[in-house]
């Protein structure tokens, strides 16, 4: 993941202590650039810095600094000697630790810079690259021992309905992209043991009563083990402001929703709005076959509200 994401940090502080490994700098031939960065757990990570040995080691050192109380650490890594790697660059990795109690507070204006070694007086060529990548332009993630970086864009809300195999397979394959998850299910053994940071597991009695909790401008994906259970969650959202419908089927169950839906008293304008089948058909009907359909469908769909906010501002 790219830009400082504050809020995958929080969500990954709560279960305690967290490393941000962040490829600070590079030189030559590297696996990713500078602004690259991965969270490590005790048992887990979210995001990558480019696999292989680099990544491994990265993450025996971010572990091993979860067990201490060193805040920072920054570590040269020459690709070629040090790790035996072919690619033969250089990258600079910075480690921090947080905790729940030592997460940064709310970056103020779009850039969160900081000093490796805490000092508060920022030097006059980091305020100079604040001002610059607030107006647009790329400057050097590290500087005089400072670390300066965008702040990540704010993530969609996207409420998934079913820990199956097919709801697995989207929480997998939708990690590393900008889609905060609200995972909800009725069962706890549906639940896998390791839930990557950017779903958080919401258990309900019924299912469809979660909606009401729901931001009024999420993404709500319907894909549980009943149709009656997807009918009526359907159903609640459609009575409610949100941002886009999918439900898992095909064109028969589509067609069948749509009529039930019709005699519970909603418009055709509004049925129109339910999306189903999700993904792309011609990709295949497999669980990670849908979940790729799916994450490219959204994608796209957050990009054009995005593009459309911009064109407004």
């Amino acid at each position: 993941m790219s830009g400082f994401d504050i809020e995958a940090l929080r969500r990954a502080c709560a279960g305690g202590p967290v490393v941000r490994v962040l490829v600070a700098r590079h030189r030559g031939s590297v696996p990713r650039e500078a602004g690259t960065a991965m969270l490590v757990t005790p048992t887990g990570q979210h995001g990558t810095i480019g696999g292989g040995t680099l990544e491994f080691e990265a993450v025996a050192q971010a572990r091993r600094m979860l067990k201490g109380r060193r805040a920072t650490t920054l570590r040269a890594v020459p690709l070629g000697p040090a790790l035996g790697q072919c690619c033969g660059g250089h990258v600079d990795l910075v480690f921090e630790r947080f905790t729940p109690d030592t997460l940064p507070a709310e970056p103020s204006g779009a850039v969160f810079a900081r000093a490796l070694d805490g000092a508060e007086q920022m030097p006059f060529p980091v305020a100079r690259a604040v001002q610059a990548l607030r107006e647009g332009r790329e400057v050097p993630v590290m500087q005089d021992r400072w670390i300066v970086e965008r702040i990540a864009p704010a993530q969609t809300s996207l409420w998934l309905y079913g820990a199956g195999h097919v709801g697995r397979a989207v929480v997998r394959v939708f990690t590393g992209l900008p889609f905060a998850i609200t995972w909800v299910d009725d069962a706890a053994a549906r639940f896998p043991e390791d839930i990557p940071v950017h779903a958080a597991p919401l258990m309900a009695a019924n299912p469809a009563d979660a909606v009401g909790r729901a931001p009024l401008d999420a993404i709500h994906i319907v894909l549980t083990y009943s149709h009656a259970l997807d009918l009526e969650i359907c159903h609640r959202v459609l009575l409610r402001p949100h941002a886009h419908l999918g439900l898992i089927g095909s064109a028969t169950k589509a067609a069948r929703f749509a009529k039930r839906l019709r005699e519970l008293g909603h418009a055709p304008a509004t049925i129109a709005r339910l999306n189903c089948p999700i993904g792309d058909k011609s990709l295949g009907k497999e669980p990670a076959q849908i979940a790729i359909g799916l994450a490219s469908e959204l994608l796209q769909l957050r990009n054009n509200v995005t593009q459309l906010t911009e064109s407004r501002a």
